[in-house]
């Protein structure tokens, strides 16, 4: 700063007392000041930054007794020494999930009552030997990383996991050490790239779910059908092209999705599931190739007669015709088309009805009309809502679940 500079930040009655060796003194401390305050508001920022890290540690130990959160810390290694030997062992959850684990630490293997363990998100591509002397763990969550069907340790298959989610990674094939996880009641490899599932799925017996959507699998092998306490199946977003007859073993099945496959018909078997509550097909080819193969057998000469008198509201008496007749005319079913004020018998038009059940699949039923001339008034397109009528306003006996096979 210039002797002027410094100058005309004093009182004018001081201005002409300093000399030019004060002035310059002046003007030494008053950068020097300067320089410290930068240095000051720098090194304020740098340790604001490290007490939030520490406060974010702290409050992973604070979260909760038997829980610590590491979690959204973008940490590349994972250093226990700062936790005490009695926090581990109390530990029951540990949640490492967005951050930026390479492998899974073998010092998780510290906390030894653990249970949960969430290591999602991180890039891992290999999930450390260690992890075999979690004898406690029951859920493994290690979604949306790198892992693949060599990622496991060889001993995996000791564990006593009852719930384990790999999906989001790049698993070509169902690793055989999943298949020893006897305990196993959940398990989730979405959004891989499987492309089978092996025979040996039938050993976990306490499977109760299994989600596999969004894979390249083409086949459901037989063996799906030995899980006796399977009640949810997740197949969709796939290549299937079939469904084995003995999926109808699954007597606790309660949610089968398959929609977005390469299913072209379905087994007749499958109304044996009793317990089904949830059917999802829409995106299939069975769909089209079904409407497309339907067929419509033209009235008799009876049939035109009963439609003439019935739409027409001709008026009759029981002496003009024989009972046979009269029990004939009033068999007469309206057609649902609410355009249409026909009737029909025995000869009538099949369409495919796709009903919403709340609004997480639609299942097609069969829909009646009167003849190809009446226009439906529901959509054969599953993915249109616009047009599709609503079930109560057609007669539960006018409706049957499809086959398609």
């Amino acid at each position: 700063m210039s002797r002027a500079g410094v100058r005309k930040y004093l009182p004018s009655s001081c201005q002409k007392q300093i000399s030019p060796g004060a002035n310059s003194r002046f003007t030494g401390a008053f950068s020097l000041t300067a320089k410290l305050l930068q240095g000051l508001s720098g090194f304020k920022s740098t340790l604001k930054r490290k007490i939030a890290i520490m406060e974010t540690h702290e409050g992973a130990a604070a979260v909760g007794d038997g829980v610590l959160d590491f979690s959204h810390l973008s940490l590349d290694t994972f250093g226990v020494d700062s936790i005490s030997d009695d926090r581990k062992r109390d530990t029951k959850q540990l949640y490492l999930n967005y951050n930026r684990l390479g492998s899974l630490p073998s010092s998780v293997s510290l906390f030894s009552n653990l249970e949960f363990l969430d290591i999602s998100n991180n890039g891992l591509s290999a999930i450390c030997e260690s992890i075999t002397r979690l004898t406690k763990l029951k859920t493994l969550v290690a979604k949306n990383n790198r892992l693949d069907e060599f990622s496991l340790p060889k001993e995996f298959g000791s564990l006593q996991l009852e719930v384990l989610n790999f999906s989001g990674n790049r698993f070509e094939e169902i690793p055989l050490q999943c298949m020893k996880l006897l305990r196993l009641q959940s398990l989730s490899l979405g959004g891989n790239r499987l492309k089978s599932i092996p025979a040996e799925i039938e050993n976990l017996t306490s499977l109760e779910l299994l989600y596999l959507g969004g894979n390249l699998i083409t086949a459901i092998p037989p063996e799906v059908a030995n899980l006796p306490w399977l009640s949810y199946l997740v197949l969709c977003d796939n290549r299937i092209q079939s469904v084995p007859p003995q999926l109808t073993r699954l007597h606790s099945l309660r949610s089968l999705s398959l929609h977005n496959n390469l299913l072209t018909y379905l087994p007749r078997e499958i109304l044996c599931l009793v317990h089904l509550q949830e059917l999802s097909l829409r995106g299939n080819p069975l769909v089209v190739r079904f409407v497309k193969e339907m067929t419509y057998d033209p009235p008799s000469l009876l049939e035109l007669a009963g439609r003439t008198v019935k739409s027409r509201n001709l008026p009759y008496y029981p002496c003009d015709m024989p009972s046979n007749l009269l029990h004939y005319l009033d068999l007469a079913s309206k057609c649902p088309n609410p355009k249409c004020a026909g009737v029909y018998f025995d000869s009538c038009v099949r369409q495919i009805k796709f009903v919403d059940f709340c609004g997480k699949y639609r299942l097609p039923l069969m829909h009646y009309l009167c003849s190809p001339e009446c226009t439906s008034p529901c959509s054969s397109n599953p993915q249109s809502d616009a047009e599709s009528e609503d079930e109560s306003s057609v007669p539960a006996y006018r409706l049957q679940r499809v086959l398609l096979g």
